[in-house]
């Protein structure tokens, strides 16, 4: 009896897919998700971004998993943009410098060699080469309405604090509490961050006028300081403890401080022992040996309160340890001035 011949089928997919399944069989170390992108020139990878950096105030750097293209970018404030390289790392470059620190929204769509296109929105700031020295210099932990929270600086050097960054624990990866928008500041200038706003009027002094916003004994707002104002009225620092530092744009530390009411065991506070950790490493602020800091190499607040704060010592070299620190007197809280000498007494 004569075999009928089975009928063969056009195309190339059911040989293609009989391939797939044999490669694995072969001992082919590609994937058939791999051989699929291979045959047909797509990838089930997309693109992801990475992080941006400023490297400098005409210059802007966005990096990616994997190489890109850019389709289309739109910067606010507008920006000219002169040119565009793509990669893993994508360059920016501007037509002319921008301000020092100022903020920046990045509008970009990307995409990579297998047609994936990603849209980042992504806020930056601009390069500042310009940031002061300063020291933090007195801290109140307690609020006693009126008198709220405040953590007071002091420029070694004039500036633009565009872009500095502050935090009470944790590490620089974190979210910061507080980041300085282009503020020019003079040589020994007090600079006075409120932890809380009570009075609607007050606005932050971001010009050359440092009595912009008239003195009363509520706001504690002096002539003789730059005042700045956290929104809101929630309470973000206590004498409990905290690690207070400020780092620029490469994450160097300016200045710390280390603080806790408990000299007591061990850091019970995650966030607090990723601080100490951090600023030993930077030389920033260092325990009894030179290592990391434990509770009992922090600057002592056990006895603060509304009134008596914790103070930098006038005149002594920084050591970046508790040395540098005491609790001055009851009504000796000087928030835009020199620091009163007396120290409490328990």
């Amino acid at each position: 009896m004569k075999k009928e011949k089975m009928p063969q089928r056009c195309g190339a997919f059911p040989q293609l897919f009989a391939w797939l399944l044999v490669l694995p069989l072969a001992g082919c170390a590609c994937s058939a998700e791999t051989a699929l992108q291979e045959v047909f020139g797509l990838s089930a990878e997309a693109p992801e971004f990475t992080g941006w950096r400023a490297v400098s105030t005409e210059e802007l750097s966005f990096s990616f998993s994997l190489p890109v293209s850019v389709k289309s970018v739109q910067l606010e404030p507008p920006l000219e943009i002169a040119s565009i390289t793509g990669g893993s790392e994508v360059r920016l470059f501007l037509a002319a410098p921008c301000e020092g620190g100022i903020k920046i929204t990045a509008d970009m769509l990307v995409e990579d060699a297998f047609g994936n296109t990603l849209q980042v929105l992504t806020p930056l700031r601009a390069r500042n080469d310009r940031m002061p020295a300063l020291l933090i210099n007195e801290v109140r932990t307690e609020y006693s309405k009126p008198k709220v929270e405040f953590i007071e600086f002091y420029t070694l050097s004039a500036g633009n604090l565009g872009g500095m960054r502050l935090y009470l624990g944790g590490t620089p990866e974190d979210t910061p509490f507080y980041e300085f928008s282009p503020i020019e500041v003079a040589d020994e200038e007090y600079i006075v961050l409120h932890l809380r706003t009570l009075d609607e009027e007050c606005q932050d002094e971001t010009g050359e006028d440092l009595a912009a916003i008239p003195y009363t004994k509520e706001n504690e707002a002096r002539i003789s300081a730059r005042d700045l104002w956290i929104p809101g009225a929630v309470k973000n620092i206590n004498k409990k403890g905290a690690a207070v530092y400020l780092v620029d744009q490469d994450d160097r530390v300016l200045d710390a401080l280390i603080f806790c009411d408990d000299s007591s065991g061990w850091w019970k506070d995650e966030k607090m022992a990723q601080a100490a950790e951090f600023l030993a490493a930077a030389d920033a602020w260092t325990g009894s040996e030179g290592g990391m800091s434990g509770p009992a190499d922090a600057a002592s607040s056990a006895g603060v309160t509304a009134t008596r704060t914790l103070n930098r010592r006038p005149d002594y070299p920084d050591s970046n340890t508790a040395s540098d620190w005491y609790v001055t007197v009851t009504s000796g809280n000087s928030p835009g001035q020199g620091n009163n000498e007396n120290v409490y007494q328990p």
